[in-house]
């Protein structure tokens, strides 16, 4: 997630000009993430059917499959930006506590975080893109505003209102932020640990998801024939078609399940 190459595929456009609420595919992904639509839709036809026509009727959902990973890349991305804010607003606070305006504040911080996202880091280029813009006088809060509006953080959204108000009432900014910064930096931590407790549970989930397939190939090569009457007969191809309904309510309960919200 260092490149600015995967946020919208415009990668010359400076950062204000970039939404990290749209996410386009590149044509890399689309075939890369259609194939596995495509063969999710094979292996589901072949297993629950052993059908060359139920393949077809489900093939335009596995066409689509890119679709429904777009918005988990958006996701993911979305996740690794507030990491990166998280390490950046650290950072930030401490350089305003050594005196440096919030401009310079912005531009040092920059500089630091290339050490840790290297050169083409998200947060990287936002803090610069901010230190400059604000030298061409346009606000702290309109900047960091705008940054919020695009990233879809509601940390970043929090952080700009307080700076706002903190600037308004005239109180110590430095410990203002400094502290915002400490409810940013406990809340990601929180996440993290989250993330680390259900990463387990949720390769279990995988395995488990594919557990079904396995035992009716299991069974089907050591017992050839023996699921013969659910896929020739009407009634065994309502059976199968109820337990492909089961399987896919467990698989989405299973995923809603492991999605811990902070």
């Amino acid at each position: 997630m260092s490149g600015w190459g995967s946020l919208s595929g415009r990668k010359s456009l400076p950062p204000q000009a970039l939404n990290y609420e749209e996410y386009l595919l590149s044509p890399g992904e689309w075939l890369l993430y259609g194939a596995k639509g495509i063969g999710v839709c094979a292996l589901v036809s072949y297993t629950f059917y052993r059908s060359l026509a139920v393949f077809l009727l489900l093939l335009p959902l596995g066409t689509a499959y890119p679709l429904y990973c777009r918005k988990k890349l958006k996701k993911d991305r979305i996740w690794h930006l507030g990491q990166q804010f998280k390490e950046g607003i650290l950072i930030l606070a401490a350089n305003l506590s050594a005196g440096y305006s919030i401009e310079n504040a912005l531009a040092n911080s920059s500089r630091e975080l290339d050490l840790l996202y290297g050169k083409e880091g998200m947060i990287n280029l936002e803090f610069s893109s901010m230190a400059k813009r604000i030298q061409m006088s346009q606000t702290v809060e309109q900047v960091f505003f705008e940054f919020a509006d695009r990233s879809g953080l509601e940390d970043v959204r929090n952080f700009a209102q307080v700076f706002k108000a903190a600037k308004r009432s005239g109180g110590d900014l430095v410990s203002i932020i400094n502290h915002t910064a400490g409810v940013i930096r406990d809340k990601a931590q929180v996440q993290e640990e989250i993330t680390n407790m259900t990463a387990a549970k949720k390769l279990e989930q995988k395995i488990m998801n594919l557990i079904p397939f396995f035992l009716i190939f299991y069974i089907d090569k050591a017992s050839p024939g023996f699921f013969s009457m659910m896929y020739e007969t009407g009634m065994g191809r309502m059976l199968m078609t109820v337990c492909l309904g089961v399987y896919g309510i467990a698989f989405w309960l299973s995923k809603r399940i492991l999605e811990i919200p902070v």
